[in-house]
């Protein structure tokens, strides 16, 4: 590491060891917009010289093209980094609106093939199933995965948007190195069983979305002045009067901001980063950027410290905010638990 560097945490029990601030790779290719090919490809270096390691997709981001774009990175730091990417989720090719989940054996297999050539890596540091079919049980997917570990494409498992109960399930097969999930001073329904399973289990929390798709920094708090392929568009929290409640509960975040010398999204992720302390669990932020700045700024975060008064004016916020986190949440965990 360069520079000032950032705190490391390990992935699971027997996962690597990564900078304590990953990078979220998506918005690089897909949902927020016009992109930067050359701010992007910058972003990523920028990234490791600050010390993060752990850079995130999924083959659904672009319908692969997240994947592609990050080849080259790739090739060039394959020792330095650690590789996660997702299966499970697929997207209409055309109304991106319409989802599927699978989560058979055979789309296991399917998709790791298809990530590692996109890729162009030979083993995948971390592969998450990125949401749960509930029709296939969760034993016969984690049994799949582990085939890959056993056969060298695969290092570490991971699930994102599961229960605890599906957690627990899940670990009796394989061990799973870490869980992704949606956290952040907005969203904290993972706090009943996820993270404490998570912690029992010696399981590492990747929470994504730190930033509420940047609601918490202050800069996108409604759809004004997004582009017309934003999917933020469709997301409850930023349109009509949701959008207004939620902007009126960035005021003690502006509040530690002022106080602290800081910006409102360093101080959101202040927050995420001391819920290790909290819940007594690694916990490993996503953050996503295209801007080598945003990255200076957000792992900047890492070094700031929220007393416990300063923790208690930020307690109220989730149970006030106005919306639910997707339009359609059937493809969370929210109704499982």
């Amino acid at each position: 590491m360069t520079d000032s560097g950032i705190p490391t945490a390990r992935l699971g029990a027997g996962g690597p060891e990564v900078g304590v601030q990953g990078l979220g790779c998506m918005g690089m290719s897909f949902a927020y917009g016009p992109t930067d090919a050359d701010a992007s490809r910058a972003t990523l270096e920028r990234a490791l010289e600050l010390g993060v390691t752990l850079y995130d997709t999924a083959d659904v981001y672009g319908l692969g093209e997240n994947e592609r774009f990050l080849a080259p990175f790739l090739r060039a730091h394959r020792d330095e980094v650690v590789l996660a990417t997702k299966f499970a989720l697929s997207l209409d090719h055309v109304d991106p609106t319409k989802r599927t989940v699978r989560n058979d054996p055979p789309y296991v297999r399917q998709c790791v093939e298809a990530s590692l050539e996109r890729l162009g890596v030979d083993v995948i540091d971390l592969y998450y199933m990125h949401r749960r079919d509930v029709n296939v049980p969760i034993e016969e997917t984690v049994g799949a995965m582990a085939e890959l570990v056993r056969e060298g494409k695969v290092k570490h498992l991971g699930l994102s948007e599961v229960t605890a109960g599906e957690l627990r399930a899940a670990h009796a097969v394989h061990p799973i190195a870490a869980v992704q999930s949606e956290w952040s001073l907005f969203s904290r329904d993972i706090e009943a069983g996820v993270v404490p399973a998570a912690a029992e289990l010696g399981v590492a929390l990747v929470p994504y979305s730190p930033l509420g798709r940047g609601f918490l920094t202050g800069a996108v708090t409604s759809t004004d002045g997004l582009a017309e392929d934003d999917f933020r568009r469709r997301q409850p929290r930023f349109t009509g009067d949701n959008a207004a409640a939620n902007a009126a509960l960035l005021a003690p975040v502006r509040a530690l901001a002022e106080a602290h010398g800081a910006t409102l999204g360093q101080i959101a992720l202040a927050w995420v980063h001391q819920r290790a302390r909290v819940h007594g669990l690694p916990v490993i932020p996503i953050p996503g950027t295209r801007k080598p700045t945003r990255v200076e700024e957000n792992t900047g975060a890492t070094r700031i410290v929220l007393t416990e008064d300063e923790l208690s004016l930020l307690e109220p916020i989730a149970e006030k905010v106005a919306g639910d986190r997707y339009a359609d949440m059937t493809f969370t965990s929210a109704g499982r638990e």
